[in-house]
């Protein structure tokens, strides 16, 4: 499996999880707060912040389809319409890309169409995505690959004959620097529909790093992911749930994003590797483990018993496996209460 490379950032097995935050549509059509947000962002120490770019137009037509969907959070919204409020204005990407830039933090998009592709181009974007449900437009899967930029795609709502079919069109246009994220497309997302287990299947089906496009509440689905081989994690990231937006509902706020990206560092450095037996680390431990001890004093010739000998902390005497073995040995020599036992004391 191949590390990715965006920018001056490795993404890969041996490598922390890249986090990116999600601005969407948070910015609620104020560039101020989008700039905020961007800072925010890199306060928090996310590595990449990522835009969307489209505009009604390249989404759908007037008209089209209002969602009827009592549990959907946009109950009776147009989609020409709710992608107006949405949408991040095609101007104000570079001055928020250039903010990104100055906290030193990576900035990319996800294209929604080949315009958005070609002004991304203008930009010189490191990256691109491509979200869960263009994730079966090849055509447009194909242009991006073409630039030969890295891609992150997220699988939502994707058969695996889908996902095949978008990775083959990625491999059969030269991009081999892609990650497949697990994604559930719904808003948000529960636990009980996360399934990460998936994650390290994705991995060894399509021999390629892999993460999550998480919709949960909180940071728990994300950091328990890294475990199971996710390296790259995607969050929708908002200033304040309170101020409302299209995606505030589920994104996460300052203090969460900064969370997950310590959260989710420990449990890769956790990982580790298979270990038995005593780290050099613990070596002082040993002194606390339990061991057979003297607790009685006792006279030369005396036989040991259940009174007189304890398995007890410190370690400095024989191991407790032996402990039946030693019931009704003779002692060689007086031995006072606190004495560690140790084989030299038996006949």
């Amino acid at each position: 499996m191949k590390n990715i490379q965006i920018a001056d950032i490795t993404i890969g097995p041996n490598h922390k999880p890249f986090i990116i935050a999600e601005m969407s549509g948070n910015h609620n059509q104020s560039l101020e707060r989008a700039l905020e947000i961007v800072d925010a962002a890199a306060e928090a120490g996310a590595h990449a912040l990522k835009l969307q770019t489209y505009t009604a137009d390249t989404m759908t037509i007037k008209g089209a389809y209002t969602i009827k969907d009592q549990n959907s959070l946009w109950n009776g919204e147009e989609l020409h319409t709710l992608y107006q409020k949405a949408y991040t204005p095609w101007e104000w990407h570079k001055p928020i890309f250039d903010r990104a830039k100055e906290k030193g933090m990576l900035a990319f998009s996800t294209p929604f169409d080949a315009s958005a592709v070609d002004f991304l181009e203008e930009l010189d974007v490191p990256a691109y995505k491509i979200a869960s449900f263009e994730n079966n437009d090849l055509p447009l899967i194909k242009k991006v690959a073409a630039t030969g930029k890295p891609i992150i795609v997220s699988t939502g709502v994707a058969t695996l004959s889908m996902i095949e079919d978008a990775v083959n069109t990625l491999r059969n246009n030269g991009c081999e620097n892609f990650a497949l994220l697990k994604c559930t497309s719904t808003y948000p997302a529960t636990p009980e529909n996360t399934n990460l287990v998936t994650i390290p299947h994705l991995s060894q089906m399509f021999d390629c790093i892999t993460g999550l496009s998480d919709h949960t509440m909180g940071v728990g689905a994300a950091i328990a992911s890294v475990a199971l081989g996710a390296r790259v994690i995607e969050k929708h990231f908002t200033l304040r749930r309170a101020d409302g937006g299209v995606d505030s509902t589920f994104s996460i706020e300052p203090h969460e994003l900064k969370s997950l990206v310590t959260e989710s560092e420990r449990a890769f450095l956790a990982l580790g590797n298979i270990q038995y037996g005593v780290q050099k680390t613990e070596e002082k431990s040993l002194k606390f483990k339990r061991s057979i001890y003297i607790v009685e004093d006792i006279k030369a010739g005396e036989e040991l018993n259940e009174s007189n000998i304890k398995v007890i902390r410190p370690g400095d005497g024989l191991q407790p496996k032996y402990y039946e073995m030693l019931l009704g040995k003779t002692v060689n020599k007086d031995l006072e209460k606190g004495t560690p036992l140790s084989f030299e004391s038996l006949l």
